[in-house]
């Protein structure tokens, strides 16, 4: 008799199964068991708000794993991650379980563990509580909000918007914030300035650099130096003065180290330094979460990693200052633990923050069981959290001011010297891209020795002129940041939304900074003129804190939903009268300065080029928008409102629809992009023209890869899929990564699993290959050997139905059996009544009808 553990995922499973051996069955939910149903209806606020359940087919066979698993079992342990969402799985699984009566004599217990080790699992079984309710109502809260504003919001968008895709509640909001912010870049006007820069030379025969600060008695404001004539009329003048030391300013500063990670700020390091996707983030860093096998033993190596909280246990301070007093030393160990607070709006700071779960665990000794990107985010978190408890870092700050005697022109040097580099010695944090180079040269480098009154000797003045920029596109990092500083959306969800936007084609990454796409900003400006107050920042931030307080017991969650329904749905409702003339003359007027933008000679931006007074607009067709001429029907005069193909100037590289990138180091053929009725493709070698059945190889470039700008190396590897990754740890079968019409998937035998569709099947590693197989593997059940080869017979899902495979071989189950009352008898019988080998497709024989419809002609032409 054994009680039963349930978690989310297969791979958290095994590792914990490892820990407690076969006193616990210990099984995965596979995340949610249940969802709403995508269909209207299934929140229903004026039956104060009902919501509708339904499991699909993983969730129900879970449900039936789980239902077998508690036949004489005392405890059922639910153990799902320790936020929100993993509390709401718990309280689904606990809720289908209650619904088919399988409970009674039952003891239902909710555990967590912030880490997935042996002691804190031990710890959390012997701890046990009940289910977070207030959690669980901020869960439902949440789920009805983002569920009424897409299923209400979306059908508006599709009918006054065509071409749009979907809107939501956080996500619309993200999306604005992208949109607008091209947009200053758009309407910036870039303004001259120039600074003076001197070369001088101290009594000692040192140089050093400075910068005029002062002239002619007034301070330098930035644009008072506008042109080359005023900068050059500066340095003449500073340039025949005698100049001295005036001021020798001294100081000593500290720089503390950065807490550990939290969520956000794990994703916005990952980005920066690592050039890491906020997804491949978050699923490297589960998988270093949920277990690592390590000389035989399964650990997990990381703290959970969805949080916002920056302190850490007092034992794992413990254990850091114990580690850094034994590997650098007491120098690098402060006097007292450092403790540290959130400072991000609506900060919920129920768990650690990310760390390792055991300090020795160093990124050394533990790489060579890692994959690149485990080992490097690994490495990241773990200095990140040692360097959080060592001692500051001590710099020598100098600021020397040079002054003419009458004091008219000031010129001043700045510079600092690390003098102790305390946890600089182990990790340096990102700077801000607009400050790295000025930051690191004032924060590393040191004047020569002066003293006031010092007199120095020019060497030589010089003028520099600059630009003013735009503000910067957002990275992901900093979009992550600046959703974190105005409280909207949490941790959980910051890769989802990212992904999400890009998903919809609302937005690109270019350089790693977001674009927005046409379409994107058409949503955005339809929202913004329509549904304003549901895309601002302040109502979204005001909104996620009622939402927290539900989670704290500090409101009711209905009484938040009723009162974002009165509005909300009186909105939408002043819609239904809205005409797309409206809509076409917001979006025209909104969007007209980026769709028609100013021409070199003056000339008006939206004068029709087909014909004499008409004006190009915006207009909206079936399949979205475009921009055609006033003077329709006259006048038919159209064009989409971006190119299609990205980059026009690489794609001019496109001789005769074809770039040679090289020749194959295998074959000698060249490798060579091509266009074609689709689009790009990569190409292997040449036809034969005297064998028409031979055709060269041909590789399809998956969607995030810009054919235009794409490496010799990443065109032979696509050439090369599949390729293989590894062997299943258990059977020892090959698995492959390949690239299909519906984008990247796993290959393990029979079994394929898809990928998401911004995964880069030329690095994907065996991790995240097994991952997906799993999952997969848990949709297809193994009925057994067949009698005759031994090989397996499987159940399977398909467009039409459940049916039975075995080899080649396929058998369709009637309609409605799914297969799990089947024995392997009446499989091998209905294999052998009515399976059948799938055949090749017969090529259509055109010739007799063509024939057929040839003679039809010709007689009613003789009619005729």
């Amino acid at each position: 008799m054994t009680d039963v553990i349930i978690v989310e995922s297969p791979a958290k499973a095994k590792t914990i199964n490892k820990y407690l051996g076969n006193q616990f069955t210990v099984l995965a939910s596979f995340g949610h068991v249940r969802d709403l149903p995508p269909k209207d209806g299934s929140v229903r606020p004026e039956e104060n708000f009902a919501m509708d359940w339904q499991a699909d087919e993983r969730g129900t066979k879970q449900i039936k794993a789980i239902a077998q698993a508690l036949k004489g079992a005392k405890n059922l342990y639910l153990a799902t991650d320790p936020d929100r969402e993993g509390e709401a799985i718990s309280w689904h699984v606990r809720a289908m379980l209650e619904e088919k009566k399988l409970l009674k004599n039952i003891n239902v217990e909710r555990i967590t563990f912030n880490e997935i080790t042996k002691q804190a699992v031990q710890h959390a079984i012997k701890n046990p509580r009940q289910l977070d309710q207030p959690l669980i109502e901020a869960y439902l809260a949440r789920r009805a909000l983002d569920y009424l504003v897409g299923f209400t919001l979306s059908p508006v968008l599709w009918r006054k918007l065509p071409g749009s895709r979907s809107a939501g509640r956080v996500q619309s909001v993200a999306l604005r914030l992208i949109c607008e912010r091209e947009a200053e870049i758009e309407i910036f006007q870039s303004k001259e300035y120039w600074t003076i820069g001197g070369t001088f030379l101290t009594p000692s025969n040192e140089t050093f650099q400075a910068k005029l600060t002062h002239f002619n008695g007034k301070k330098l404001e930035q644009f008072d130096l506008n042109n080359e004539t005023l900068a050059k009329e500066a340095c003449s003048a500073v340039q025949q003065e005698q100049f001295s030391v005036h001021t020798v300013e001294r100081k000593k500063t500290k720089r503390n180290p950065a807490p550990p990670f939290t969520t956000s700020t794990l994703q916005q390091e990952s980005s920066k330094k690592l050039h890491m996707s906020a997804q491949n983030t978050m699923r490297t860093a589960q998988q270093l979460y949920e277990g690592i096998e390590l000389d035989g033993e399964t650990i997990g190596l990381i703290t959970y990693m969805r949080t916002d909280g920056v302190q850490i246990a007092n034992e794992a301070i413990h254990a850091i200052r114990d580690y850094i007093n034994g590997h650098f030393g007491k120098a690098y160990l402060p006097n007292t633990a450092r403790k540290y607070t959130s400072k991000a709006k609506n900060a919920q700071e129920a768990h650690e923050a990310i760390r390792p779960t055991n300090i020795d665990y160093t990124p050394d000794q533990v790489a060579r069981y890692l994959s690149p990107d485990q080992k490097r985010l690994y490495e990241l978190i773990w200095k990140r959290a040692v360097a959080s408890q060592m001692q500051s870092a001590e710099l020598d700050q100098v600021a020397v001011t040079l002054a003419t005697l009458n004091k008219d022109h000031l010129f001043r040097a700045t510079g600092s010297m690390v003098t102790f580099d305390g946890f600089l010695k182990l990790y340096t944090d990102t700077f801000e891209e607009h400050d790295k180079e000025s930051s690191k040269q004032e924060r590393f480098s040191m004047l020569p020795l002066m003293k006031e009154n010092d007199p120095v000797k020019t060497q030589k003045i010089l003028p520099e002129q600059h630009f003013t920029q735009p503000p910067p596109r957002y990275s992901e990092a900093s979009l992550v940041k600046k959703m974190e500083e105005l409280g909207i959306g949490r941790p959980s969800t910051y890769a989802s939304i990212l992904g999400v936007l890009r998903d919809r084609d609302y937005v690109t990454l270019e350089n790693r900074y977001f674009v927005p796409q046409d379409r994107g900003r058409l949503v955005t400006a339809f929202l913004t003129s329509f549904f304003k107050r549901y895309v601002d920042v302040d109502f979204t931030a005001n909104l996620e804190e009622r939402l927290d307080d539900i989670s704290d017991s500090k409101t009711n969650w209905k009484t938040v939903l009723q009162d974002f329904w009165n509005d909300f749905s009186k909105a939408v409702e002043q819609t239904k009268d809205l005409k797309i003339s409206d809509v076409i003359d917001a979006l025209d007027e909104d969007l007209g300065a980026h769709f028609f933008t100013p021409t070199k000679d003056g000339s008006d931006p939206r004068s029709c080029p087909a014909c004499d007074d008409g004006k190009l607009h915006l207009k909206l067709g079936r399949y979205g928008a475009f921009i055609g001429c006033s003077n329709y029907p006259e006048c038919q005069y159209t064009r989409k409102l971006t190119v299609d193909g990205g980059n026009n100037e690489e794609d001019d590289t496109l001789k005769d629809g074809v770039r040679i990138l090289g020749n194959d180091p295998q074959t000698n053929e060249p490798v060579t992009i091509k266009r074609g009725p689709w689009g790009l493709y990569i190409q292997l070698g040449e036809a034969d023209p005297e064998d028409k059945k031979k055709k060269p190889k041909r590789a399809t470039i998956p969607p995030g890869m810009d054919g235009n700008t794409i490496t010799f190396e990443q065109a032979l590897g696509l050439l090369s899929l599949p390729r293989k990754l590894g062997e299943y740890p258990e059977t020892g079968e090959k698995i492959e990564a390949g690239l299909g019409r519906f984008g990247p998937y796993i290959k393990m035998g029979s079994i394929f699993a898809s990928l998401n569709k911004d995964e880069n099947v030329l690095t994907v590693d065996l991790p995240r290959a097994l991952e997906v197989i799993e999952k997969k593997m848990a949709s297809i059940r193994n009925l057994g050997p067949h009698p005759k080869d031994n090989e397996p017979i499987f159940i399977r899902k398909g467009r039409f139905g459940f049916y039975i495979q075995h080899k080649k071989t396929v058998a369709p189950l009637p309609k409605g059996n799914d297969g799990n009352e089947l024995t392997i008898e009446q499989a091998v019988a209905l294999l052998e009544e009515k399976g059948k080998a799938p055949k090749a497709q017969k090529k259509r024989s055109t010739t007799k009808k063509a024939s057929a419809k040839k003679t039809t002609t010709k007689k009613s032409d003789q009619k005729k």
